[in-house]
């Protein structure tokens, strides 16, 4: 491999004011592409091999929370400190390092002989992530000139709605064609993918240089990353028996270091999340309602395929296509969408399509209720409903962040709203699960059938029918809870964006901020 020697490490800004020549400005999106993959890959298709790991490693349903959750939580709590490394670093030294990371990390979940090995390195996996994900797009605008930046933003985020879409469809064919245990080959893709990134970024791109001496706020990350992590695990411990003292002491922790977060972050110079900006009522609100609607999305994409595969007996091809609508609608509509924010404000897209959402949920919880097991006439149309309501929301969302605030805290603004929807996500994957197992345990106590497998855990060959149709039943009725609750928030996140965000057509419109995964 060639590598730039260090004399030419640095080279100055060219004529345009980007550091990156014309001529190679093409590796540099290539490189970003490659790595956004790996992140959208990974969140997307775990959520459809859960049945399959749960089955190869006997993984629990608190176990498989955590294979999704330890990821969120040092991506969500490190995501803003590490967008401030690639300022204080360089982002082409930042971008590789989180790379590499990610994929030494994603190489040893490949190679996992139990669930706590996975989650221990799916936690090291979100270390890599927190710096790759804001480097991504940020290498991108620095390489390019601002009268092309645009161009190849939307090139960028084009492959990264593909890769979305795309990825858990064939990522369910392959678990379905070649049995569970290929679940491994998920995280082993992400070995070529991260080195051919690596190599582009190392051979053919030139170094940038550091922008600011930015502090990187290690102590806030660090009790955000424990403040979270003690309310995951006290929402998730909260479905185990007899873990009422424990689940209840691990939550009140965590709000109490969530405090001290706080306190800790208004005595800081430069710190991870300037608080400031919540005093401002349509930024607040803007990000309240991202919370509860990423809330409600997460814990759909991440329980409804459990249900699907595990419950109903769908096969992991048919299953991957549920992610598609949403991938799609957002790709498509994003820009229309855009353009009619601008026209009337972003307030009644952002509530419109939060209440969209809102009634595809509650058609999952109710068609679920019912027991209608029709996946392409029933549960598909749904997910395609709940694309669209995401897509009226994502676009016209990221302009009511950016607008919400002052030029010079664009940045800090998008990166706070970032973390906020992954902190949704990580909490709902919590609470939710407590709430589907909760609710699993009760249909079936007065059944009092010996060897029902747990909420989301594929049925055993050779199960009796009586305690197959048990199983079936409570799986139905532990997914439509999820789907009421879920249904509700939306509903809330609706009227908090109508309430707080701006109703006035807007001049000009920024552009969308990466696609959360």
């Amino acid at each position: 491999m060639h590598l730039p020697s260090k004399a030419a490490a640095v080279p100055p800004p060219t004529a345009n004011g980007t550091f990156c020549p014309q001529s190679q400005r093409r590796y540099v999106l290539i490189a970003a592409i490659l790595a956004s993959a790996l992140g959208f890959i990974d969140g997307s298709i775990l959520a459809i091999a859960t049945p399959a790991i749960r089955v190869d490693l006997g993984a629990s349903l608190a176990q498989a929370q955590w294979i999704s959750n330890a990821y969120a939580l040092t991506l969500s709590a490190l995501i803003l400190a590490g967008g401030a490394a690639g300022d204080r670093f360089g982002l082409r030294r930042a971008f590789v390092a989180g790379i590499a990371l990610f994929i030494a990390a994603s190489l040893a979940c490949a190679l996992a002989p139990n669930p706590a090995v996975l989650i221990a390195f799916r936690a090291i996996q979100g270390v890599g992530a927190a710096i790759m994900v804001p480097g991504s797009l940020a290498i991108i605008a620095k390489a390019y000139p601002k009268k092309e930046r645009g161009r190849a933003i939307g090139i960028w985020a084009a492959a990264s709605a593909l890769t979305t879409a795309l990825g858990p469809v064939l990522g369910g064919f392959v678990l379905s064609t070649l049995g569970n245990g290929i679940w491994r080959a998920i995280f082993a893709i992400n070995l070529p993918l991260g080195l051919v990134s690596i190599y582009l970024l190392l051979a053919k791109i030139p170094a940038d240089r550091p922008t600011e001496k930015r502090s990187l706020d290690l102590g806030g990350a660090a009790l955000a990353t424990l403040a979270f992590g003690l309310l995951a695990y006290g929402l998730t411990a909260m479905n185990a028996e007899a873990a009422g003292f424990m689940s209840g002491s691990a939550i009140v922790a965590g709000v109490v270091l969530l405090f001290v977060f706080i306190f800790y972050e208004r005595r800081q110079r430069e710190p991870m999340i300037d608080l400031n900006l919540f005093r401002i009522g349509a930024f607040a609100g803007a990000n309240l309602a991202t919370f509860f609607l990423y809330f409600a999305l997460s814990a759909n994409l991440f329980y409804l395929p459990m249900l699907l595969i595990a419950g109903w007996g769908l096969s992991t091809a048919e299953v991957g296509f549920i992610f598609l609508p949403l991938s799609a609608l957002i790709a498509l509509l994003s820009g229309p969408v855009g353009q009619w924010s601008d026209r009337i404000g972003p307030r009644f897209p952002i509530a419109s399509g939060s209440l969209v959402v809102a009634f595809a949920f509650a058609g999952l919880g109710l068609l679920t209720h019912a027991g209608i097991h029709n996946f392409w006439t029933g549960t598909f149309p749904l997910m395609a409903l709940m694309g669209f309501g995401m897509a009226l929301v994502v676009s016209p969302l990221s302009t009511a962040i950016m607008t919400a605030v002052e030029d010079k805290d664009t940045g800090a603004a998008s990166g706070i709203n970032n973390a906020v929807s992954r902190i949704g996500g990580l909490i709902a994957v919590a609470a939710m699960g407590s709430l589907a197992a909760w609710v699993y345990a009760k249909v079936l106590d007065g059944s009092a059938l010996p060897g029902v497998p747990g909420f989301g855990e594929p049925a055993t060959t050779g199960l009796a029918p009586a305690v197959d149709a048990a199983r079936l039943a409570a799986s139905d009725a532990a997914f439509s809870a999820v789907s009421f609750v879920t249904a509700l928030l939306c509903l809330l996140s609706a009227v908090i964006a109508w309430m707080t965000i701006s109703g006035e057509s807007l001049p000009w419109r920024r552009p969308a901020e990466n696609p959360r995964d």
